[in-house]
């Protein structure tokens, strides 16, 4: 009985200190406080974009399953960093959707996401620079 509880505790040590690694590195990766700011400001279509992504039966099938798990990720209320954490709380979840939208960029091209942007072009050029992309191309 004793070697379980300290199986369990050793366990629960090395995801506490995996939590911590992630903090970490997110707290180093995250993007710059303006770029965030912008980001968190365009959530709203932030999600309609990657529903309208996921939805595209012209893009890859792994690719629309990867817009259906960061849709799955953006809805549950846990995140992998706490949202009452300060500035870290929402920097997860700004990556998570410029990794996916780099993901998407690179399998699909970027006319897929200027195709589905439903916001203003200012939005599309924050959302570029997120993305990982340059200056923003105009909109057809």
């Amino acid at each position: 009985m004793n070697d379980i509880w300290q199986m369990l505790i050793g366990i629960a040590a090395g995801l506490l200190v995996c939590w911590l690694i992630l903090l970490a590195a997110l707290a180093l990766a995250r993007p710059k406080g303006d770029l965030l700011t912008e980001a968190v400001r365009l959530l709203p279509d932030l999600l309609r974009l990657v529903s309208r992504l996921a939805r595209d039966r012209t893009l890859p099938r792994r690719t629309r399953a990867l817009l259906w798990v960061l849709a799955g990720y953006l809805a549950l209320p846990v995140d992998l960093v706490p949202d009452v954490i300060p500035v870290l709380g929402y920097a997860d979840d700004a990556i998570a959707v410029a990794l996916v939208l780099r993901a998407v960029i690179r399998r699909s091209g970027a006319d897929a996401l200027t195709r589905h942007w439903p916001g203003t072009d200012d939005g599309l050029a924050v959302v570029r620079r997120l993305a990982g992309l340059g200056a923003s191309a105009p909109r057809q």
